[in-house]
C-alpha cells in the first residue's frame, strides 16, 4: 500500500513537472540567432537590428552569432542541426537559402526538409553601380555600349556563384548583351575597386554602397529589385527598361524543423511587431532596407517558387561551387 501510494505521489509529481514545463513562457532563456556570414555584412547588420527589437520585445536576449563559411552553408547547417525547441534560430539571406543548394554538390543542408519558416524580415534594395567615370548614364546606354564591345566591359562581384553574380548573369540574358565577370572575394573588394577604377560595373547591396553613393565615390545606373526602393526613390529599375526584370533580396527567420507550430507562430507574430516599430523601421532605411513581413505559409510558398528559379539561372550560368 505504502509503495503504491509513493507510486502515485511520483506519477502526480511528474506530472506536474511535465505540465510546469509545457506552460513555461517562451522564451525563458536567452535565444541564439545564428548568421552564417561574416559581421558587418547586410545580413548581420539587419540580424542585429532585429534582435535587439526582439529582445526588448520579449525581454529575453536574442544573441546573434556568426558561424560563416562555404558562402553560407556552414551556419546553415549547424541551425538545421539544432534543437527544435526554440532556442536556436537562422537569420538568412535568400542567396545562401535557396541559390546554394543548386550552387553547391552538398550544401550540408535540405532548404525546405530541414528548416520551418518563420518570416521575412526585410528586403534589401540592390543597384547596378558604376566609376562616376563610366560614360553610360543609365541601363539603355549601358546595352548600347556593351553591344558595341562584346565582352569588353567589367563587372565585378562578391565571386562565382553570389547573388550579385547571379544578377549579372540575368542581367545580361535579358538585355542580350555580353560583359566580363571579374569574381572577388567578398563584396567589399568589389566594390572598392568599381570606386578605384579598376572595374566599370557591379552589382551591389545597399548597405554595401550606400555611403559610396551618397559621397559620390559611385553611380548608380539602376536599381535590380522589382520596384524602386524608399533609400533612392527617384532612381528608376531595371525593368522599367527591361520589361520582366528584376530580383528583390530577402532576408528571413527560421526555425530547425519539428519546432513546434505554436512557438513558430508566436516568433511571427514578435517578428511582424518588429519590423513595423518605427525605430527599427527607420535603422532598416538606414542602410537601404525594407521590412517584410509575411505569415510561415507564405513565406514558405516563396521558397518553393524561388528554389527551381535560382536553379535554372545558375545552371544557365554554369556558375559550380564545390
Amino acid at each position: 500500500m505504502k509503495l503504491s501510494r509513493r507510486v502515485t505521489l511520483a506519477v502526480l509529481a511528474g506530472l506536474a513537472t511535465f505540465q510546469a514545463v509545457a506552460q513555461e513562457k517562451y522564451p525563458g532563456k536567452p535565444v541564439t540567432v545564428i548568421v552564417p556570414q561574416a559581421p558587418g555584412g547586410a545580413n548581420d547588420t539587419i540580424a542585429r537590428i532585429v534582435a535587439q527589437k526582439l529582445s526588448e520585445q520579449t525581454g529575453q536576449q536574442f544573441l546573434v552569432d556568426n558561424k560563416p563559411g562555404a558562402g553560407g552553408n556552414i551556419g546553415t547547417a549547424a541551425a538545421a542541426k539544432a534543437k527544435a525547441d526554440g532556442y536556436t534560430l537562422l537569420l538568412t539571406v535568400n542567396s545562401a537559402h535557396v541559390i546554394n543548394p543548386a550552387l553547391y554538390k552538398q550544401p550540408g543542408f535540405d532548404p525546405v526538409k530541414d528548416f520551418e519558416p518563420i518570416s521575412p524580415v526585410a528586403t534589401a534594395g540592390y543597384v547596378l553601380v558604376a566609376n562616376p567615370a563610366f560614360a553610360p548614364k543609365n541601363v539603355a546606354e549601358l546595352v548600347t555600349a556593351a553591344k558595341a564591345q562584346p565582352g569588353k566591359l567589367a563587372i565585378a562581384s562578391a565571386g562565382n556563384g553570389t547573388l550579385n553574380h547571379l544578377i549579372a548573369e540575368m542581367l545580361q540574358r535579358s538585355a542580350g548583351i555580353e560583359l566580363m565577370h571579374v569574381p572577388y572575394k567578398g563584396a567589399s573588394a568589389a566594390v572598392t575597386d568599381v570606386v578605384g577604377g579598376q572595374v566599370q560595373l557591379s552589382v551591389q547591396s545597399l548597405p554595401s554602397s550606400i555611403s559610396f553613393i551618397k559621397t559620390g565615390k559611385l553611380k548608380v545606373l539602376r536599381v535590380v529589385n522589382e520596384h524602386r526602393v524608399a533609400a533612392l526613390p527617384d532612381v528608376p529599375t531595371i525593368g522599367e527598361t527591361i520589361k520582366g526584370f528584376g530580383s528583390t533580396p530577402w532576408y528571413g527567420l527560421f526555425a530547425p524543423a519539428g519546432t513546434p507550430r505554436a512557438l513558430v507562430a508566436q516568433l511571427q507574430a514578435e517578428v511582424a511587431k518588429a519590423v513595423e516599430a518605427p525605430e527599427v523601421k527607420e535603422k532598416l532605411a538606414g542602410v537601404g532596407c525594407e521590412p517584410f513581413k509575411s505569415t510561415p505559409e507564405q513565406f514558405a510558398s516563396l521558397i518553393r517558387e524561388e528554389l527551381p528559379r535560382w536553379a535554372r539561372i545558375v545552371k544557365e550560368s554554369g556558375a559550380t561551387v564545390d
